[in-house]
């Protein structure tokens, strides 16, 4: 029986499980699935923001597979760094191992001030308000008045409309109580999105961009002689429909009158490439950005002009990067694991028994549902090379091999626990599912539940 190891329960990971157990061709295949959190399904918990309730909803999906008979979830197991199970272990422990890790780390910019208090990546923001149990515990917000959301992608939107949304709106969520008390106690009133680019070159969806003008009691604003810069944006026709459809809600947004009595302002900001952040008092006061325009061949250029924008709270937003793994190659050009059609390769050779799939297979694009055909296509490979991998005899049960280490996973009753926790948190606050926000807390709740 073809014995695999999934590192990672986030959607590349489970649909590589499901992929795994839903085939005929290598019947009766069994799959653990690892994660370094006592808690499954990744982004879909701590990167999906709390009041996109119908994205959420995918955890049920993901439910259903790691509740599958032949599936095995496995949480609290660190693999490769100091403590966690080496690569080789788990190699030695099952006949495959593929590995959904994601892509960790954040893109930084790159400028003077970038390590200023007050100035972090929007990823550290995104998992305070997750409660990822890593997540800095300071509040972000507490002397912020104006904030710089530095990109224009999907999380970009995400944090400006967390930080525009009031208590009301967020409290049904499942966002943990201190970043819902730190939101609404926030002074901050102007949030501007920037970014270096233009409108048509935006990398947000039109669904997500249309939310930000639902918001109450707030207003969207977009300088039309800004959006103009764009060559694109007097006549949009040549677009792909998605650029179009972006270009088309922010020419409504740039036509309609303010709305000075909203209490707080979107502001929307094109072709400024930041420079600088400046201090004041010890932490971030300011940004400094540069005039950026096109140059002719999809990029931008410098153009030597500067504008200084107040700011006490600046996130940056410009992108993910894969992280190395310990006894995996690495490709630190790409952030990517080296493969062929997701089997690893080692000096250019393919290393048996070893795969990747999701982001540090591919690097950080597409949606959620690109995992999908991207787990197929290393599954493709795996039951390929099934025949030769089960001639391998295992030392049995992986589980017992693990606990034997000192491993001592979550499975998935542990999780239930924590799900009931997460619940009974919800009641007593007088909300719905309030998620649990550090390790103690989660480890005691699954520990309740194995006890």
């Amino acid at each position: 029986m073809l014995h695999v190891a999934v590192v990672g329960s986030g959607p590349s990971g489970v649909y590589t499980a499901q992929s795994l157990v839903g085939q005929s061709l290598v019947p009766g295949v069994r799959v653990d699935v690892l994660d370094r959190l006592p808690c499954p399904y990744g982004l879909v918990r701590y990167g999906v923001a709390p009041d996109h309730e119908k994205i959420k909803s995918l955890q049920d999906t993901l439910r259903a597979v790691l509740e599958h008979e032949r599936v095995r979830f496995l949480g609290g197991v660190q693999v490769g760094g100091p403590g966690g199970v080496p690569a080789a272990r788990l190699r030695a422990l099952y006949h495959a191992v593929v590995y959904c890790v994601g892509a960790a780390a954040d893109r930084r910019l790159g400028i003077p001030g970038e390590d200023l208090p007050g100035s972090r990546s929007a990823t550290e923001f995104v998992s305070w308000y997750s409660a990822h149990p890593d997540a800095p515990p300071d509040g972000f917000v507490p002397d912020a008045r104006t904030a710089v959301v530095v990109g224009a992608g999907n999380v970009a939107l995400d944090v400006t409309r967390i930080l525009a949304r009031g208590s009301t709106e967020l409290s049904p969520t499942d966002m943990p109580q201190a970043a819902l008390d730190a939101l609404a106690g926030s002074r901050v009133r102007e949030i501007l999105m920037v970014g270096r680019r233009g409108p048509s070159q935006a990398r947000f969806t039109t669904k997500e961009l249309r939310e930000l003008g639902t918001l109450p009691d707030t207003d969207v604003i977009v300088d039309p002689g800004e959006l103009a810069l764009d060559p694109a944006y007097t006549d949009p026709s040549g677009l792909p429909a998605a650029q179009r459809r972006n270009v088309e809600v922010l020419r409504a947004w740039a036509g309609r009158p303010a709305r000075p009595a909203a209490s707080r302002r979107i502001r929307l900001r094109f072709f400024l490439r930041p420079v600088e952040l400046l201090a004041d008092g010890g932490r971030v006061g300011s940004a400094r950005f540069e005039r950026t325009a096109p140059d002719g061949s999809g990029g931008v250029r410098g153009t030597g002009r500067y504008e200084e924008v107040e700011a006490q709270l600046v996130l940056r937003s410009v992108g993910y990067r894969g992280v190395p793994l310990d006894g995996l190659p690495f490709d630190a050009g790409h952030g990517t694991v080296p493969h062929a059609a997701g089997r690893v390769l080692r000096g250019g050779a393919v290393a048996p028994g070893e795969y990747v799939a999701g982001w540090i297979k591919r690097g950080p694009t597409g949606v959620i549902g690109t995992n999908r055909p991207c787990a197929k296509e290393t599954v493709a490979s795996l039951l390929e090379d099934a025949p030769a991998l089960m001639r391998r005899a295992l030392p049995g049960d992986p589980l017992a091999g693990l606990r034997a280490d000192g491993v001592a996973p979550v499975g998935w009753t542990g999780w239930q626990a924590i799900e009931r926790a997460e619940a009974e948190l919800g009641a007593s606050l007088g909300r719905g599912v309030v998620k649990l926000p550090d390790w103690a807390s989660l480890l005691a709740a699954a520990r309740a539940g194995n006890a």
